[in-house]
């Protein structure tokens, strides 16, 4: 029943260890010691135990940190649509495994959550969603975004940044002296875009005094697909722990059948229907993100077998070989060196993400699991070993 905790006295100052172990006083409660055995999910698949489990991290994340809900940038795509859904999903997980009242009394430091009586009343207190148009934005992702946001109970808003984009863009134009051209300047006219989005969406959080949540994941990370100070803005990122491939998965099935307890959310069509783009580029670009980086499936695949597995990209290259046989060989060793490149160029992004959950068998988080120098070779040498494209 005693309880002891390390000294902070070095190893070197005194050779018996016992001497640097002190007694803590107060009587042992046994209410806070660790379980006898770990807890066991009921989940019957990979989504409901992905679903279970990110509803417990908002939700202890939520209490933990006494914010007073949640803001998500609603860009009517498949990663803040599941993070509203996530949201919606702690609410119904919540009140089935605790009721509504100790629910309730859990969070009882949030004004007006008191008067809140269902799913969709709590849902209205915790969440708002926003919406930020550019020119390059369309009526689908809008209307994704709105119903979306109304679909699980949320507040929605709706801002038009274009002429903040706008006037950005006209200032450096006449500091530089001469007209920006997405043939010259298309980063930069991408990025500018994401970033304006950022100073209205903090403002409107910290208002409601509530967590912002980022909304990159694994799959965007690993190859650097974010702006940062833009869509990288936020406080948490509970899907950063995921990649892109299985994400799409989860939300085709919360569509359909729901999952662990939780109903189907049916307005998820609007998302799923969709090709996933960061409609940063105008439209007769036809911009997607797997254009601009490869198939999410086979990304997901590649950073798989080099963070995971640790093979170099020449083993990686006779894997895809084996088993995408789908794809030519010339265009896996273009996606490989893609990898590898946009990998090793991005680790400063990773060294600044939000904080994650980590809820697999791997992540990217530098503080807790997977370190990489910010400035390395590149694998520059074991790239040069790939046969050429051509």
């Amino acid at each position: 029943t005693r309880r002891a905790g390390i000294h902070a006295m070095a190893a070197h100052v005194t050779e018996d260890i016992s001497e640097r172990i002190l007694p803590i006083l107060g009587k042992f409660n046994p209410v806070n010691s660790p379980l006898e055995a770990p807890c066991k999910l009921e989940a019957e698949s990979k989504i409901d135990e992905f679903t279970q489990v990110i509803a417990l991290a908002l939700f202890d994340y939520l209490r933990k940190s006494r914010a007073w809900g949640f803001v998500v940038s609603m860009s009517g795509g498949a990663d803040s649509s599941a993070c509203a859904v996530l949201i919606r999903s702690m609410v119904e997980r919540g009140i089935q495994d605790l009721g509504l009242d100790e629910f309730k009394s859990r969070l009882s430091y949030i004004p007006k959550l008191t008067e809140a009586s269902s799913v969709d009343t709590l849902m209205h207190c915790l969440f708002a969603g926003i919406y930020q148009a550019t020119r390059n934005s369309s009526e689908e992702t809008r209307n994704a975004a709105e119903k979306m946001t109304r679909g699980v109970g949320g507040n929605y808003y709706e801002i038009d940044v274009d002429d903040i984009v706008q006037r950005y863009t006209t200032a450096i134009e006449k500091t530089i002296e001469r007209e920006l051209t997405w043939q010259q300047d298309d980063i930069a006219l991408q990025n500018i875009q994401a970033r304006t989005r950022s100073p209205s969406v903090w403002m409107l959080t910290n208002i409601r005094n509530a967590l912002l949540l980022s909304t990159s994941n694994r799959s965007e990370a690993a190859v650097g697909y974010a702006t940062m100070d833009g869509d990288t803005s936020g406080g948490l990122s509970p899907i950063a722990g995921i990649d892109k491939a299985f994400l799409r998965e989860w939300l085709r099935g919360i569509e359909i059948h729901g999952s662990a307890g939780v109903k189907s959310v049916s307005v998820l069509q609007v998302v799923n229907a969709q090709q996933p783009t960061a409609e940063l580029r105008p439209r007769e670009y036809g911009q997607t993100d797997e254009g601009d980086l490869m198939p999410y499936a086979l990304l997901d695949h590649i950073e798989r077998l080099a963070i995971r597995d640790k093979l170099s990209p020449t083993e990686i290259l006779e894997t895809l070989r084996r088993e995408h046989p789908e794809y030519s060989a010339c265009q896996l060793t273009t996606w490989v060196r893609r990898f590898f490149t946009l990998w090793s160029r991005n680790q400063w992004k990773r060294e600044r993400y939000a904080p994650s959950f980590h809820v697999d068998d791997k992540n990217l988080d530098p503080k807790t699991w997977c370190r990489f120098p910010i400035l390395s070779g590149g694998f520059q040498y074991e790239l040069a070993q790939l046969p050429s494209p051509d």
